[in-house]
């Protein structure tokens, strides 16, 4: 029997949040359970860990409400679920932070100051200019990086507990702390171990705001607006030949031209040479594939280096490189060695020291008074390469970097990669094509290395020679035993740090890893790879990655490669893709759009369970529509929370055990349409499929109410009897099924109910099946889908004769079919209770309706 003493008198929703989540915690309810785990009993989540800079915004609980859905449904299935929760506090997001809300930037020259106070804090950074930031070293910058991210990560964990995920916060990391270093840094070794990792001097994507190398991942296109200028090089027999270029500032760095072998314009001059205006530097003709014939004159320059395409061509048609671009966006001051005319080193004089722009206008004039340019630039608008971060287009210099091998190059590692994206589940499907894609299109290997300050650092350092010149080429690489280890403050094996710098010496690298280099080994860090060897083998590979589809191509990717080169394995066997969120423009929430909505008020002023609703009732790749100003699916599921508490007070308030023998046929007829219920929404939680459970257990729930307790709550309030204790079992095991059946949606609200009639939390209760109800429930569904109809229709006939529903009814005539006629008649006394109705019968007839009823008439 219940004890109504733990039953509130005004069930509610507000406070339950902080009440249940400290109870959760208290209690470890959501502990991962090891000591009894095997590699079979293990649900492993590869968590997404947020950048830990700024704030979470709705986009963030949408998908993580997503994973947080499924590793309740697996761990009340009997799963010990591994749920850890990472923190990705490196990278260039958090040093921007840094520098808006303390008003720094970092210099690396500078010496480290003890008990340094930044200018101010809290800044927002937005109208703080780069040069008015203080300089301070490269340690107190840290410091402070690793001051902001902590305070970052409280608040988020916070927001994380409010909002119910079921994580087992003993298990949490951050990318930056010393295990993660250590990992980082120790797969990185034997990438170089084997081969896979490797330095190169090469042209380089590079962003000249935060004078950083880019990777292909970090790439996006905008459209631009600029201009095409033609433009003459000159032939030996005293002819031209017209190219057109949106970059004429290049001409300096010209190394060729190029036409497509097949297009018969340019076929004779393949072989020949030409010379470049302004400068005087004589090119070779060539011809290449890549050439387009209906772009400009079909002819174009290969500048080292104008876009990705020029590298393409230089490096398959070895020419020189005649870089004048530096790492700060503007041209070089000394002059290409092939520029030797007096007038072209003039002319490269008037261009040194100019930022692109500037250079182009100064070349442009130049083209103009020699009569090479031909008519006047015409506008145009097209795609330019950005950093995907950055605000100015992207730059391709000559730099040393280090690289891990993808795939570009090595077709049997580009097959495996591919392979092991056929043997992941993609939920939804669709989406691997997008991964097999980026796979595809590679055209370089990874390049890892990055010119920032908060980050992992690369674990090598380079001897010197007796003139004090570094051997690039012999690096020295860290063994095991000196990881985590900082090659900028620590001396290399074999030397001592008074030798730094010192001819004969060493000097530490001072580049950090691309982000993802360290967010590519999240099953490694969570899995405590090389330090707890026990529970790496228990969750590897993992059950699940969660994440967004933008991030396919770089941290699915990334990690899939790096199961691949250290363990030979995909890291997981489903992968879960969640859409976007879409504001009501349908354009995409981010805050380079201005148009994300933080999630803290919504969640003060709708309950968790509510947002949680909203975010589960969207399928995974499926985008997401949401108005902060109506919020109608949040509404909604904060009203199926409160009727959660009402129904559950009401039901639980009748006498009777839930263990009664359910005998009355619409009874069991409900019990039968909750089995089904309850087998479909089990094989769409298995298909990842959590929006199709939630709706198929919400329908049933609204049924359930609004219908089948109203036929049956006159019964159940009734005198002890058989049929009394059918209804009062039947509703209490109903109640109990669909508390299960939600607790992964809104938990709080379940828990709160569970706790009124139960022991323990409803999170580790078992999850229902078909079965625990098939004994009771063999009626068949009919007889409830036909109640409900003849309920609905003494409502209508009730309202169409404007009365009120409490209003009783002399006589009714139902008529319907004959076989459901035959239905009807075994809940009549169901009807005549909840109806009011004296005198009921039923007719057949070709519809269903209620007729010739007959309302009592209040006596005068």
């Amino acid at each position: 029997m219940t004890d109504t003493s733990r039953i509130p008198d005004k069930p509610a929703l507000e406070g339950l949040e902080t009440d249940w989540a400290d109870a959760w915690e208290r209690d470890g309810v959501y502990d991962f359970p090891r000591a009894d785990a095997t590699r079979e009993t293990i649900y492993s989540i590869d968590t997404p860990p947020p950048t830990a800079s700024g704030s979470l915004h709705i986009g963030h609980v949408f998908s993580y409400t997503h994973t947080d859905v499924m590793a309740r449904f697996q761990r009340m299935r009997g799963r010990h679920v591994f749920y850890p929760m990472g923190w990705d506090d490196n990278g260039l997001p958090t040093e921007r932070r840094v520098q808006n809300y303390y008003g720094v930037r970092c210099d690396p020259t500078l010496p480290y100051e003890a008990g340094f106070v930044p200018p101010f804090e809290g800044g927002d950074g937005k109208s703080t200019k780069a040069a008015d930031q203080k300089p301070i070293s490269r340690r107190n910058f840290i410091e402070l990086c690793e001051r902001l991210t902590v305070e970052d990560e409280k608040q988020f964990e916070a927001l994380w507990r409010t909002l119910g995920l079921s994580v087992d916060w003993k298990q949490s990391y951050r990318t930056i702390a010393d295990e993660a270093i250590f990992t980082s840094q120790l797969a990185f070794v034997r990438n170089v171990e084997r081969g896979e990792a490797y330095q190169a001097l090469a042209p380089t994507l590079w962003d000249v705001t935060f004078r950083t190398a880019v990777a292909q991942a970090e790439l996006e296109d905008r459209e631009q607006p600029g201009h095409y200028h033609r433009v003459s090089f000159h032939r030996p027999d005293g002819g031209t030949i017209e190219i057109e270029t949106s970059r004429p500032e290049l001409i300096a760095a010209c190394v060729a031209l190029v036409a497509h072998p097949d297009d018969e314009r340019y076929q004779p001059l393949f072989g020949t040479t030409v010379t470049s205006p302004v400068f005087g530097v004589e090119v070779p003709v060539l011809a290449h594939h890549l050439a387009q014939k209906d772009k400009g004159t079909g002819i174009a320059m290969i500048c080292t280096f104008g876009d990705v395409t020029d590298v393409v061509w230089w490096r398959e048609l070895d020419l020189p490189n005649r870089a004048i671009m530096g790492f700060d966006g503007r041209i070089v001051a000394d002059a290409p060695d092939a520029i030797t005319s007096e007038a072209g080193r003039a002319a490269f004089a008037e261009i040194a020291g100019k930022t692109a722009f500037s250079a182009k206008q100064a070349v442009v004039d130049l083209l103009r008074a020699s009569g090479d340019l031909l008519g006047e630039p015409k506008a145009i608008t097209h795609p330019v390469k950005f950093f995907e971060k950055g605000d100015r287009p992207l730059e391709i210099v000559s730099t040393r970097q280090w690289y891990i091998s993808n795939g570009a190059r090595d077709a049997g590692l580009k097959e495996r990669l591919l392979e092991h994206g056929r043997g992941i589940d993609w939920h939804p499907d669709f989406m691997r094509v997008r991964y097999e894609n980026w796979v595809g299109g590679l055209s370089g290997d990874w390049l890892v290395s990055r010119q920032r300050f908060f980050g992992v650092p690369i674990p090598v350092w380079y001897p010197l020679d007796e003139a004090g010149d570094p051997k690039f080429d012999e690096p020295i690489v860290a063994t095991r035993d000196l990881l985590p280890v900082d090659p900028s403050s620590a001396p290399a094996p074999g030397f001592d740090e008074a030798q730094r710098g010192a001819p004969g010496g060493f000097i530490g690298e001072h580049d950090v890893m691309d982000t993802w280099a360290t967010s590519s080994l999240t099953p490694q860090l969570a899995g405590g790879w090389e330090r707890d060897p026990e529970l790496f083998d228990l969750v590897y590979p993992y059950s699940l990655r969660p994440q967004g589809q933008d991030i396919i191509r770089t941290w699915l990717f990334s990690s899939t490669l790096r199961a691949e080169l250290e363990h030979g394995s995909a890291p997981w066997a489903n992968a879960a893709i969640s859409g976007f969120i879409v504001d009501p423009d349908r354009k995409k929430m981010s805050k380079s759009k201005g148009n994300v909505v933080t999630p803290a008020g919504l969640l003060e002023q709708h309950g968790s369970d509510a947002v949680r609703y909203w975010a589960a009732s969207s399928r995974l790749g499926t985008d997401a529509s949401f108005d902060p100003q109506n919020p109608t699916q949040v509404k909604i599921g904060r009203r199926l929370a409160i009727k959660v508490l009402n129904a559950a007070k009401f039901i639980l308030g009748f006498e009777g055990a839930a263990d009664a023998a359910v005998t009355e046929p619409v009874d069991r007829s409900m019990l039968a349409e909750l089995a089904e219920v309850v087998a479909k929404a089990t094989k769409s939680l298995e298909s990842y499929d959590h929006a199709r459970a939630l709706e198929l257990s919400e329908t049933f729930f609204w049924t359930f109410c609004d219908d089948y307790l109203e036929l049956v709550k006159e019964r159940a309030y009734g005198e002890p009897s058989a049929e009394q204790a059918s209804a009062v079992a039947a509703l209490k095991t109903a109640l109990s099924v669909l508390l299960r059946l939600f607790a992964p949606v809104i938990p709080f609200a379940t828990e709160e109910v569970w706790s009124w009639s139960n022991e323990g939390s409803v999170h580790h209760a078992a999850w229902p099946t078909p079965d625990e109800l098939a004994a009771r429930g063999e009626a068949g569904t009919e007889l409830l889908v036909v109640s409900s109809l003849a309920l609905t229709g003494i409502r209508r006939a009730k309202t169409a004769a404007k009365a009120s529903q409490k209003t009783p009814v002399t006589r009714a005539v139902i008529a319907a079919p004959a076989a459901t006629v035959a239905l009807l008649t075994a809940v009549a006394s169901d009807l005549r209770a909840v109806g009011r109705i004296a005198e009921l019968s039923f007719v057949e007839g070709d519809d269903f309706e209620v007729r010739d009823i007959e309302l009592e008439t209040p006596e005068a």
